[in-house]
């Protein structure tokens, strides 16, 4: 498990993981994730399971910081796909 911090107007690009499943957990701010072509707003305290393989895409649309936890089984160092 590790915990982040996204500035306003930045995230991460698509992509999915050929093994790790990952949990991510909103502690402050908002996070914008698409999983698999749906795009959801997570609030403090909310969380979404991504399942190996799902495509995937976190940013922060908002005007805070964002900080979240993920946790990924087994460790996703390695395993990531960008997709375009």
């Amino acid at each position: 498990m590790i915990q982040e911090r996204v500035p306003p107007g930045c995230g991460e690009v698509r992509h999915f993981h050929n093994h790790a499943e990952q949990f991510f957990f909103v502690l402050s701010g908002i996070a914008t994730i698409e999983v698999d072509g749906t795009t959801l707003l997570l609030h403090p305290q909310q969380g979404i399971h991504v399942p190996a393989g799902t495509p995937h895409q976190l940013r922060n649309a908002h005007g805070e910081n964002l900080i979240f936890t993920v946790t990924s089984t087994p460790p996703s160092h390695g395993d990531r796909v960008l997709v375009d």
